[in-house]
């Protein structure tokens, strides 16, 4: 297997908002960070791609009400405690599920052919959050990665549009997957690249400044308390390495590719730093670069809104985007197509019911044909999204 690469390529309507975070309990565990686990890339892949079971839902957790674009506390959290500005509570303390208790799923479907030369077609990926086995059947039936794991498409282009880890139960796999297939794919004469998500800033906040109090303007927050409520897993930090954090801290914000503006999140927030691709992903670096943790939080906390492009003034949102930033369409994870459509999955949605669970089949194309969203809702039993692009739609 190829050794994880850190090479990375080149890479509103009315915005939600919660409360914010304030005087957190951390558990004490996350304090005590064992030492590193395993070396990165060194993840033997599997001989077939393995879908994971789905964690239990956790009861006190209230789905978002469909009437209000905006997220619920989960039941059980203290009234004392307020969610960080404009962002997505989750299940607290999921469990960890180990590569060896997922249940292997043979595929029998061939990868079609792919270019062997020449540029060749272009791909995304929406929000993994720690599902690697998903991800590996994704890729697999797209043609992108053979039985084995490793790159299969030649000159094909592959993005990943951030949010690699937490929620699910392997985010380190899912980011040693990403930089090995990114050393893979440009020895095949392609390229596998990412974007940077709102949890990678997320999970580099909580590595680095812990329960170090910072400005949220409402109060006081830690990006240590952030990341547990909001699906942060021991396991993933345990494993954290220099290398993971050196190749998170480099990825690029957004990207224009074949006319189609790459991004994470759903909001107009990328236009506060710069007026040109190359300027927002510059000043998002050096932000990371100065370590400053009240920085670092407004940058986290502007990444997480969403919903820019869902309601009637979304089209024209869209617009000041390309209009900055080129292109002709948007191209977006972050905000899971359940939640864009009205249809939240329930608490019974990962009971295996089929009725139960979110029917998402393929990216949702929406603000006058302006925006594609990406993240398929793979944490509330939905579909890990691959595409690839131009659409038809």
């Amino acid at each position: 297997m190829v050794e994880g690469s850190m090479t990375q390529g080149a890479g509103q309507g009315p915005e939600v908002r919660t409360a914010t975070l304030r005087d957190f309990r951390v558990p004490a565990y996350v304090h005590d960070v064992p030492a590193n686990v395993q070396e990165p890339g060194h993840d033997p892949a599997p001989p077939a791609p393995a879908v994971p079971p789905q964690a239990e839902p956790d009861p006190a957790y209230q789905e978002p009400s469909l009437s209000q674009p905006s997220y619920a506390e989960p039941a059980h959290q203290d009234p004392a405690f307020d969610q960080p500005d404009g962002y997505t509570p989750t299940q607290r303390d999921l469990p960890v599920i180990n590569r060896g208790d997922t249940v292997q799923v043979q595929i029998d479907t061939e990868p079609a052919p792919r270019p062997t030369d020449g540029l060749g077609p272009l791909y995304v990926v929406g929000d993994v959050h720690g599902y690697l086995d998903e991800l590996i059947a994704a890729l697999y039936e797209q043609g992108l990665i053979d039985a084995e794991g490793s790159w299969s498409a030649g000159t094909a282009r592959l993005w990943f549009l951030g949010d690699f880890t937490d929620r699910g139960p392997d985010g380190i796999g899912v980011i040693d997957l990403v930089m090995r297939l990114s050393a893979e794919a440009a020895a095949a004469g392609g390229y596998c690249k990412a974007l940077m998500g709102n949890h990678e800033l997320l999970l580099l906040g909580a590595k680095r400044f812990g329960d170090t109090p910072v400005n949220s303007g409402a109060g006081t927050a830690t990006f240590q308390a952030a990341w547990l409520l909001n699906g942060g897993q021991k396991s993933d930090m345990d494993r954290l390495q220099d290398v993971h954090l050196q190749w998170m801290s480099r990825l690029d914000a957004i990207e224009l590719e074949d006319d189609h503006l790459l991004m994470h999140s759903d909001t107009t927030a990328y236009l506060d730093y710069g007026d040109s691709i190359e300027a927002v992903n510059d000043t998002v670096r050096e932000t990371l670069t100065r370590n400053d943790a009240d920085e670092c939080w407004d940058l986290f906390r502007k990444f997480t809104k969403r919903f820019a492009f869902r309601d009637e003034s979304g089209p024209e949102a869209v617009r000041e985007l390309l209009d900055a930033y080129g292109g002709t369409r948007v191209v977006h994870g972050h905000s899971p197509i359940p939640y864009l459509l009205g249809e939240v999955g329930t608490e019974d949605a990962a009971d295996g019911s089929e009725d139960s669970r979110p029917q998402i089949e393929g990216p949702h194309v929406y603000a006058g044909g302006l925006a594609i969203a990406m993240d398929g809702g793979v944490t509330m039993a939905g579909k890990l999204l691959v595409q690839q692009l131009p659409m038809d739609s």
